[in-house]
């Protein structure tokens, strides 16, 4: 073991012992440390709590969005399941489901609400949706061909007021042309279910029907709007869609959900990426509170300095010597918020139902936010990249003063002692 790193570590330990001056030192030094435990335990913890939100965030969209869409360039596509065969070939498809989708007005007791009708098939639905596991009234199942049933978002339904069993009228777009004018196409539909997925833009707007019916009203006869796929990973999707035109016998769009809904993970991605630096500045702060540690201790070791130099110490073995002493000041805190960070994300469900019951408040109210609890994801990428940067702050933070140390005149530091 090097003597440079003995002597770091002395003068690190020997602050404990400290006396009058050196005590404020040893103080400085405390602050330092304990700043950047603070510091980076913060950023470790936000950092999680907005993955957590990021995973939520994309759970619900895609429980309700398809991984990839296959549709067709003027909005229809026939033989879906020749294509929904020739997609699965793909090896990362798992299943797929066709679809109808088109605009309608919903009409109940005066009241009036724009919505998006989606034509399913219940059983392949539930093969790339979880609209299943989110149904607070009846069940998916409950759309039958023919019969005319319809399950609203949980908003919708609210404000047309309306609850399972009453009927609605569906005043679709498409009219019949008369001598006369232009009529609507009117149909009535009677709710047989309510889902709540926890996104308002699915919830206040989505409307399901059997496929059947939906190509009934508008007139689609046995076409679809497009096919829905599942992958084993979602995270492979744009690779998927840009492969897939490969596997396809037709004319097609393909699109996968990073493109559909590329501003919600952009606007959580761009916030975690603010957060990180804002948070990175309350270490970088701490960090450089070792200038002024390691600029004390170095005019308070004037003497040692001299002396070491007279014995043969080089200007670089002084500098070591202040950098050690600064870096290990840094790694304590740095360890020290690491593991608070990490134990304080991995318990963040206890730990804040623990401190809402104490102080009597809750941070997420149910009646406000759809997600009502903190989430918390720890990604080791995250931990790795704070602890690295951090620390590399720490050592420039230690270059000037050490650097201080090793200029210092011998003849000049003993000239009084």
């Amino acid at each position: 073991m090097s003597y440079e790193f003995l002597v770091g570590l002395r003068y690190t330990r020997s602050k404990r012992r400290a006396q009058g001056r050196n005590r404020f030192i040893s103080f400085i030094s405390l602050v330092s440390m304990l700043g950047i435990a603070l510091g980076v335990a913060a950023l470790i913890v936000v950092l999680s709590v907005m993955n957590g939100f990021q995973r939520e965030l994309r759970t619900r969209i895609l429980g309700v969005a398809s991984h990839v869409q296959v549709s067709g360039y003027d909005g229809e596509l026939a033989n879906w399941q020749r294509i929904a065969d020739e997609a699965a070939k793909h090896p990362r498809v798992r299943a797929a489901a066709p679809f109808v989708q088109a605009q309608a007005m919903l009409s109940f007791d005066q009241t009036v609400r724009g919505t998006l009708v989606r034509g399913i098939l219940p059983d392949a639905e539930d093969k790339v949706a979880e609209f299943a596991k989110h149904m607070r009234f009846g069940q998916l199942d409950d759309l039958r061909a023919g019969e005319f049933g319809i399950v609203l978002g949980a908003d919708l339904a609210r404000a047309l007021r309306v609850s399972t069993g009453d009927k609605v009228t569906l005043i679709a777009p498409q009219g019949l042309v008369t001598p006369a004018a232009i009529l609507p196409r009117l149909k009535q539909f009677r709710v047989v279910g309510i889902f709540e997925v926890g996104m308002y833009e699915y919830d206040s707007s989505l409307a399901l029907v059997h496929l059947q019916d939906a190509q009934t009203l508008y007139r689609m006869e046995d076409r679809v709007s497009g096919v829905r796929l599942k992958l084993d990973d979602l995270f492979e999707a744009p690779r998927v869609a840009r492969e897939l035109p490969r596997y396809l016998d037709a004319d097609t769009m393909v699109s996968d959900w990073t493109r559909s809904h590329a501003n919600f993970f952009r606007a959580v991605q761009i916030e975690k990426n603010v957060m990180f630096i804002i948070l990175l500045l309350i270490v970088a702060v701490a960090a450089f509170n070792i200038v002024s540690t390691l600029v004390m201790a170095v005019q308070d070791k004037q003497a040692d300095i001299a002396i070491l130099r007279t014995l043969g110490a080089s200007p670089g073995s002084i500098m070591g010597i202040f950098v050690i002493q600064g870096a290990l000041i840094g790694f304590i805190g740095l360890g020290l918020g690491v593991a608070a960070g990490v134990a304080l994300a991995l318990n963040i469900d206890v730990v804040v139902p623990a401190i809402e019951q104490f102080f009597g408040v809750q941070f997420l109210a149910k009646d406000v936010y759809y997600i009502s609890d903190l989430p918390s994801e720890l990604l080791w990428s995250d931990v790795i990249a704070i602890t690295v940067v951090s620390f590399v702050l720490t050592l420039v933070a230690t270059l000037y003063p050490s650097w201080r140390a090793s200029r210092l005149n011998p003849a000049e530091a003993l000239r009084y002692e």
